[in-house]
């Protein structure tokens, strides 16, 4: 368990790029073949497209240009083997004069834009009523900003794609619509110090991200709480704990080094999980304690 502005300026620069005869295809959302719901419906929308654009009398070529994209992404997206972004749908609507009708296919295409397992994570995430975290190595997607996030995802090995890279970040920014649901969660976060001083990105991203924890840390529902480097004694030995607990009473957890990192759902196995987590809270700093220290170190950034 672990559309942005400049996500979207990067898409509206990459697609106008190019002026060829033929178009320029773009970095586009690959379908994972693997995902076989999504892949359904990625298909079904380029059907439709391509019976707009043949009903129209318009080859892909010059539909292509009319909307300012390639002739071989027209052929890819209504072949089913590119996910269509957003501006994509609503210039084909547009052009077709669909009246609306192919806009309003951007609601099944968000279901399916971002990776299986993030979208799996994200429905937890949506449903649960708590949410516990200690991270050891990274923060946790929900807090992140947006530069960090990419700076991330730019460090990864093998090395991402420019639009894996931004799809990720997108799909992440995406997931912390949780901190304007209504009613609020309570969310938990432990952090380790060095998170908080390991400048990924940069001085001026690490600046942002700092600011950032404070800012999320003044919300009422949100705990943040700092795992100082130099205690001797630290529950958290085992790696990330994550544990999420629903409204129905059930709650679902891993941890990197207790049950194989799988994800357990036993009120045995949760419990387990649940007393590494209290004991990892209790040894960092309070909440309080901790936003005090997090404005320090942004004062020696």
């Amino acid at each position: 368990m672990d559309g942005t502005s400049e996500v979207g300026a990067h898409e509206r620069g990459q697609r106008r790029t190019g002026g060829s005869a033929g178009g320029t295809d773009e970095p586009g959302w690959d379908v994972d073949p693997d995902d076989e719901s999504g892949a359904a419906v990625v298909a079904a929308v380029g059907r439709q497209l391509k019976v707009w654009r043949e009903a129209a009398g318009m080859r892909a070529a010059d539909f292509g240009a009319a909307i300012g994209y390639g002739e071989d992404l027209v052929y890819k997206v209504e072949g089913g083997r590119r996910i269509p972004r957003p501006e994509y749908l609503d210039e084909a609507d547009g052009v077709l004069r669909a009246g609306g009708k192919i806009s309003a296919m951007k609601r099944d295409v968000a279901e399916v834009r971002y990776p299986k397992k993030v979208r799996d994570l994200a429905k937890l995430e949506a449903k649960a009523v708590e949410l516990e975290s200690y991270g050891n190595h990274n923060l946790h997607g929900l807090l992140q900003t947006e530069q960090y996030a990419r700076a991330l995802f730019g460090m990864r090995q093998p090395a991402y794609s420019q639009d894996e890279v931004e799809r990720g970040v997108a799909a992440r920014m995406a997931r912390q619509s949780i901190f304007e649901r209504l009613p609020a969660p309570a969310l938990s976060f432990v952090l380790e110090e060095v998170t908080l001083r390991r400048p990924i990105g940069g001085r001026m991203v690490l600046r942002g991200q700092l600011e950032r924890l404070l800012e999320v840390g003044q919300l009422r529902n949100v705990a943040i709480q700092v795992m100082p480097t130099d205690r001797e004694d630290h529950g958290g030995m085992d790696g990330l704990i994550q544990v999420l607990r629903f409204r129905d009473g059930s709650a679902v957890g891993r941890s990197e080094g207790v049950f194989n990192g799988r994800l357990v759902s036993d009120p045995k196995d949760l419990r387990v999980l649940e007393l590494c987590y209290g004991m990892i809270r209790a040894q960092a700093f309070t909440p309080r304690e901790s936003l005090v220290f997090i404005e320090q170190v942004l004062g020696e950034t």
